[in-house]
């Protein structure tokens, strides 16, 4: 589908969870399960009180979609832009999927999910501008972590993990997300 196409597909299908590749490939995902959400809805709530005290930037859920540099349509579960780069933006470009890569983003693995296609999906991220990106996968009590020129990072059942340097200060709490 082109960008337009697209963008017309989910205004006609708002209940879905829609991705699209950079070959125009759509992805129809179901709706994250209630365990699942439950714990995005806790890595958001920490994300949106680092942002309420930083204020250097803006946080996003999973429902927003951002147009990647390379034409994919990507919705991370948790994402954050700093301000300076979205006020760069015009209010129609912000009122759309927007046409920007976030600063940092989450996915969280949930049982539908494997590990190789998210891992991809970071590398994306990575590839098309996101500074740090954080894939969670519960089954293993495992945190990886991707920098831009940086071989990802594997964190075994951590208590908690730093987002230092990219965003000072935020630190994001594992109990309530395993």
């Amino acid at each position: 589908m082109t960008e337009q196409q697209f963008y017309e597909f989910c205004l006609a299908n708002r209940s879905l969870r829609i991705e699209r590749t950079a070959k125009g490939e759509v992805i129809i995902m179901p709706p994250a399960f209630s365990d699942t959400g439950n714990r995005n809805f806790n890595l958001a709530a920490q994300l949106w009180k680092w942002t309420e005290q930083d204020g250097t930037g803006l946080g996003f859920d999973s429902s927003s979609g951002f147009t990647l540099p390379n034409g994919a349509i990507r919705s991370p579960d948790v994402a954050w832009i700093k301000l300076t780069r979205w006020n760069q933006l015009t209010d129609k470009q912000k009122a759309s999927f927007a046409p920007i890569c976030p600063d940092f983003v989450i996915e969280l693995r949930s049982s539908s999910d494997t590990l190789s296609s998210l891992q991809k999906k970071m590398d994306e991220y990575i590839t098309n501008g996101t500074r740090l990106a954080w894939l969670i996968d519960r089954q293993n009590h495992q945190v990886y972590v991707y920098r831009p020129h940086q071989d990802p990072e594997i964190l075994d059942n951590p208590l908690t993990v730093s987002a230092d340097p990219e965003l000072v200060g935020f630190e994001l709490t594992m109990a309530k997300i395993w």
